[in-house]
């Protein structure tokens, strides 16, 4: 892993594959770090034919932390997200889109395929909104096109999303795997074993929930992205769990609605996570995708 100045602040990456594969970017979703990507996914990309690159986000992991902006109320910012108001935040997506364009800028990359999962995904579809020439194609997992009138998380997954974590290594563990049983996809093999490793390491890496609160904010102040999304003519690819709870499949067959010519790939029993047994119909299908958008 190393680290790059991109868009005025430090932006920690790393690297899969050749120099001269198709340049895949990959961006991860909410409070969630780089290391989300699991190597074994990023490999199988890297295997055909990418060039893989993934980061993290600001304010995540060991990019740039935003201490100065002060720390939303999460409680005020679900309230606007559900009473269907906007917020204050001391960035939106744009920004975190004017971001992914200065990592490819400091890897002297002019466009690429741009992947992202959940907040991630947001980030990917403002990407190909704000830098439709540098975007190769798009590819939006269990994500939204953030339009007020789609249907809400369950109760259950939206408790797992502000439930404070705590600073107890231990806990915030355990925190994990209920929150795996809750939001994770119940059509396939759950390893709680590696649900455990992951999130200690992660613990490890960076804890920082202060970041995630102010990720949050970004996403209600950015809004709806479902018409902007319209006017987009490059190949898209959207992915969706058929039992998501917390992004619900709704929002995804938006996604699929608003982008023209939008392929749609709807995987039964995945909810809102990347299990191993998903990865090789994503690692095709975003496959299929660049090889014709190549």
């Amino acid at each position: 892993m190393a680290s790059l100045q991109a868009n005025g602040i430090q932006i920690e990456y790393d690297e899969f594959g050749s120099a001269e594969g198709r340049p895949l970017l990959l961006i991860m979703g909410l409070g969630a770090q780089m290391t989300l990507w699991d190597e074994e996914f990023c490999a199988m990309l890297a295997d055909r034919h990418h060039r893989v690159i993934r980061f993290d986000n600001r304010d995540v992991g060991l990019s740039t932390k935003f201490e100065q902006a002060g720390v939303p109320d999460v409680a005020e910012v679900v309230r606007a997200l559900q009473n269907q108001e906007t917020t204050r935040a001391p960035y939106l997506l744009s920004d975190m889109a004017d971001d992914a364009a200065g990592v490819l800028d400091a890897l002297g990359i002019e466009s690429a395929h741009i992947v992202g999962a959940s907040l991630g995904g947001m980030i990917a579809q403002t990407f190909a909104i704000d830098h439709p020439q540098r975007a190769r194609s798009l590819t939006s997992i269990m994500s939204t096109t953030g339009h007020p009138e789609l249907p809400p998380a369950t109760p259950e997954a939206l408790a797992v999303l502000t439930t404070p974590p705590t600073t107890n290594r231990a806990e915030n563990i355990e925190r994990a795997v209920t929150a795996s049983r809750v939001i994770g996809s119940s059509g396939f093999p759950r390893d709680e074993a590696r649900i455990r490793e992951r999130a200690g390491r992660s613990f490890d890496r960076s804890f920082y929930p202060q970041g995630t609160a102010r990720q949050m904010a970004a996403v209600v102040a950015s809004g709806s992205r479902r018409e902007a999304l319209g006017e987009l003519r490059i190949p898209a690819l959207v992915i969706h769990g058929s039992v998501d709870p917390l992004v619900s499949p709704e929002a995804g067959l938006d996604t699929h609605a608003a982008i023209p010519g939008a392929e749609l790939l709807l995987i039964e029993g995945m909810g809102h996570d990347l299990p191993p047994g998903t990865w090789p119909q994503i690692t095709n299908a975003i496959t299929k995708l660049t090889q014709q958008a190549a």
